[in-house]
């Protein structure tokens, strides 16, 4: 295998990266080899807080802790990925549909469950207030009501659907299984042990987080709450932690969940025949020079972020952005997702030449 390039060519080429995407505020990060290399920029004026310093919100990559936490606890023997999710939840809650009774916690962390992307009582708020998050309202009372009215649309197993509602129903029940609540075992069991300290589910003091902005580039929007879809998309971390994340996820026998992340990393579907897709227990999974690279995304009304590793090359790279809010419809194929995503293919087939 080639060695990699120097570090002053990897800063910039991170740097012209940064150059060219338009946002607020940006930060790109790598790690490989045992160093580290964070460039940031942005057209917004930087605050008092450096943008390396500043926790940026994950949305969707929240996932990946969830499931982090479920085979932890799952190597603790309080539950198995195989138990059903009606296991876990309060023995009160009625599922008149069969096919909820089927649903195990290994469907909802690889997104087979069958339920749908979001629950069906969010979309009309969500239509009539495209740029108004409707998960801070919705409790977790609430979700149990929901997810026992809703029928799933396939049985469990069978399709794969990206499940906003599947993954927050993780959070009762972990908590469930734990008898402890979700932020807590979370912190206990996947954050404190992995030394992530600037890693949180609520924001923090003033002048600690990164924020987004309205269409007229000033107004900035507020912090995401998620309310009961805490485990789908709450977390937010400084780009120093995300960079710990993935060298966990790299190194697993160097940390306390040495089997847990392992687990994560396990292959698990694939969709859309050859052209299509791994998906491991949480991660996205594509092939790439010397062996395949793990992604995923995430995004909230006013940020986005990305993290990806090559495990063959020790290459892992993070990276987050503030947006504006003209630019939440373009969220699937924002820049910073594309650019991110091509950056760390690049560095593997430079280590894989």
């Amino acid at each position: 295998m080639r060695t990699h390039g120097s570090e002053g060519a990897l800063r910039d080429r991170l740097t012209r990266e940064v150059a060219d995407l338009d946002a607020p505020d940006v930060v790109l990060a790598v790690t490989r080899g045992g160093r580290r290399t964070v460039v940031t920029g942005g057209r917004a004026h930087e605050s008092e807080t450096p943008r390396e310093a500043l926790r940026y919100e994950l949305g969707s990559l929240s996932k990946t802790f969830a499931v982090l936490l479920l085979t932890t606890l799952a190597t603790e023997g309080l539950l198995t990925q195989d138990d059903r999710l009606a296991a876990h939840l309060p023995p009160t809650l009625r599922l008149p549909h069969s096919a909820s009774r089927s649903i195990t916690l290994r469907h909802l962390a690889t997104h087979t469950s069958g339920l749908p992307r979001i629950p069906y009582d969010l979309i009309p708020g969500a239509l009539l207030h495209p740029h108004v998050s409707g998960y801070a309202r919705y409790d977790t009372g609430r979700l149990l009501h929901t997810f026992a009215a809703t029928r799933p649309r396939h049985p469990a197993g069978s399709r794969w659907i990206y499940s906003n509602f599947g993954a927050a129903l993780l959070g009762p029940a972990l908590a469930g299984a734990a008898g402890a609540a979700y932020p807590a075992l979370l912190g206990t069991r996947v954050l404190r042990p992995l030394g992530l300290t600037s890693t949180t589910l609520a924001p923090g003091p003033a002048g600690a987080d990164a924020v987004g902005f309205r269409t007229d580039g000033r107004t900035p929007v507020p912090s995401t709450d998620m309310g009961a879809f805490c485990a789908a998309g709450a977390v937010r971390a400084a780009p120093h932690d995300m960079l710990s994340y993935l060298e966990a996820h790299l190194h697993p026998a160097g940390t306390p969940l040495s089997g847990p992340l392992k687990e994560v990393q396990v292959p698990q579907l694939h969709r859309g025949g050859r052209r299509g897709e791994t998906h491991t227990l949480t991660w996205f999974q594509h092939p790439a020079p010397g062996g395949p690279m793990l992604f995923h995304a995430g995004a909230t009304f006013g940020q986005q972020a990305f993290l990806g590793y090559h495990p063959a090359s020790g290459t892992g790279l993070a990276a987050a952005a503030t947006r504006s809010s003209r630019r939440i419809r373009r969220s699937r194929g924002c820049r910073l997702v594309l650019a991110a995503y091509e950056l760390l293919y690049g560095l593997a087939e430079q280590s894989a030449g």
